[in-house]
């Protein structure tokens, strides 16, 4: 008996847990209204069950059987109606949905005040008021079978033709859950019919619950959240209503019901606060979601104008090269300058146009890397020496210095490794008005076997005598479009992006890069660690 009381209870609990939590997620919507009265009329039936298993009388017993059933009348139609609209088919199938809606109204009026569906009660098996047929049971019994097993056709028809897997997975946990919960509950009928097996599938009801709560977490129907909010909450007002109805005095009825009202007030404002807080998630989703879009394009906007500039601006390189070259003709010195000056604007829109296009590929993920063992002081010498002219004609002296051991070959980009030492010491020259840029190689041992794979690493440094950087500077420094106050004064046209394009060079060869300065007008030196393989 407390196995039958107690799995009745838990159906209770769930189901009208359930039932409301889905209906006050979008009461405008159908298939929330229809599966709330479905969850409802299950609830109905459970909670019934639930007194009846407690009943004292005979009186007490019939009336408790028939407040059940009267949830068992209700239960297949509203399935039928809840299965019709999650598919679509309530137009098409409403003569049926009509006809069981008019079985209802008529069927649990004339049964609930008479014994034509439940005549009276006997002791069978452990159950002394277990209920005994009236001549319309045989009746309900077919209607109620007649609805369940053509929802359960529609619904096999809905999985067959669903085209997203998503929509077939949310079909097949209903049809899974509810029908174990529909077989489960039938087990009910046997004694009905005088053969003595007992109703052991009951607890199979809130299966049906725990496969829609499946369904809530591999499809996103619902928020699972909440779910469980209610339920607990739900869980212990039933709890705290029955200790309520279980008070020997007036004195108990009056501070337990106080306990029951104050945490039944204080529940609503818990599961509307989790309502609010998931409503606010999923806006801030969607609008992580435009933002992602909107990164996306314009990703995919700096691409394709850098790959319809780089074009052209070749193009107008190469004829300005010509010019200066003469090969059209001879050039007076009075025209070399400003050919000379359109020439070095140009390069400056090229090598903002390829900033532009790197930015672009290592944003969306299509950097390509060309790996091969090469010699970094070759590399680093080719940077100095293209380096070398823009240096002297600011009177600045552009050192190079390495350890004296051989440094071995690494495997890398040669290319992006290059970018990255050219923008450093590009900075370097643009922000130094006076002194010197030294640039060191050298491999710094992490163990204690120098120069030996793992245990060692490539460092390369730049250091300047230029304006020296800010704490706040260096936390920003290799974000991309963001300059320091130096940048911004001496070199106007600078766009971020150098910086921020070396680090992701770098990160790419799992090395790292950072700078380091002892304040304003005290120089700045930058750092890259690469590992040596």
């Amino acid at each position: 008996m407390l196995f039958f009381s107690i799995s009745a209870l838990v159906n209770a609990i769930t189901s009208i847990s359930l039932g409301i939590f889905v209906y006050f997620q979008n009461p405008k919507k159908e298939l929330n209204r229809y599966f709330g009265l479905f969850a409802i009329s299950v609830a109905l039936w459970s909670t019934g069950y639930f007194a009846w298993q407690n009943a004292r009388d005979v009186e007490t017993a019939i009336i408790l059987i028939r407040i059940l059933m009267s949830g068992a009348i209700l239960i297949p139609v509203f399935y039928f109606h809840f299965v019709i609209t999650l598919v679509g088919l309530t137009q098409k199938l409403r003569i049926i949905l009509v006809v069981g809606y008019l079985f209802i109204f008529l069927f649990v009026p004339v049964t609930f005040f008479t014994d034509l569906l439940i005549r009276g009660v006997a002791w069978k098996l452990w159950f002394p008021f277990w209920p005994q047929p009236g001549v319309l049971f045989h009746m309900f019994l077919s209607v109620f079978l007649a609805y369940a097993a053509y929802s359960w056709y529609v619904l096999i028809g809905a999985i067959r033709n669903a085209k997203e897997p998503t929509s077939k997975n949310q079909l097949l946990y209903v049809f899974w859950g509810t029908l174990i919960g529909f077989l489960g509950g039938s087990t009910n009928y046997f004694l009905w019919y005088d053969i003595p097996i007992p109703p052991i599938g009951n607890f199979a009801v809130a299966i049906y619950v725990a496969m829609i709560a499946l369904a809530i977490l591999k499809t996103r129907l619902f928020d699972i959240r909440v779910f469980l909010t209610q339920l607990l909450v739900v869980t212990i007002s039933v709890l705290l209503f029955i200790n309520l109805v279980l008070s020997q005095t007036m004195f108990e009825y009056f501070w337990k019901g106080s306990i029951l009202l104050a945490f039944t007030a204080a529940g609503y404002l818990l599961i509307k606060s989790v309502l609010n807080e998931i409503k606010i998630r999923e806006e801030l989703q969607g609008a992580y979601e435009q933002l992602a879009r909107l990164d996306r394009a314009k990703s995919e906007f700096l691409s394709i104008a850098s790959h319809q500039l780089r074009a052209p601006l070749t193009a107008v390189k190469g004829y300005l090269s010509l010019l200066l070259e003469g090969t059209y003709g001879s050039v007076s010195d009075k025209q070399k300058k400003p050919l000379a000056s359109m020439y070095e604007s140009n390069e400056r829109l090229i090598r903002l146009v390829n900033d532009l296009l790197n930015l672009s590929r290592i944003e969306s993920g299509r950097i390509e890397m060309n790996w091969q063992q090469s010699n970094i002081e070759k590399v680093t010498r080719n940077v100095l020496e293209e380096l070398k002219i823009k240096a002297e004609e600011k009177g600045l002296a552009l050192n190079f210095e390495k350890q004296e051991a051989q440094i071995p070959p690494i495997r890398m980009d040669a290319d992006k490794i290059r970018n990255a030492i050219l923008n450093l010491v590009d900075n370097a020259i643009k922000y130094t008005q006076t002194g010197n840029i030294t640039v060191k190689l050298k491999i710094v041992s992490l163990g204690e076997i120098p120069q030996k794979g793992k245990n060692s690493k490539l460092k390369i440094e730049i250091t300047d005598t230029g304006e020296g950087m800010t704490k706040e500077e260096m936390q920003k420094l290799f974000e991309s479009f963001s300059r320091g106050v130096a940048g911004s004064k001496l070199w106007t046209e600078g766009a971020g992006l150098g910086l921020y394009i070396a680090k992701r060079f770098v990160q790419l060869h799992g090395g790292k890069i950072w700078a380091e300065s002892e304040g304003k007008g005290r120089g700045s030196t930058f750092f890259i660690e690469l590992p040596l393989q």
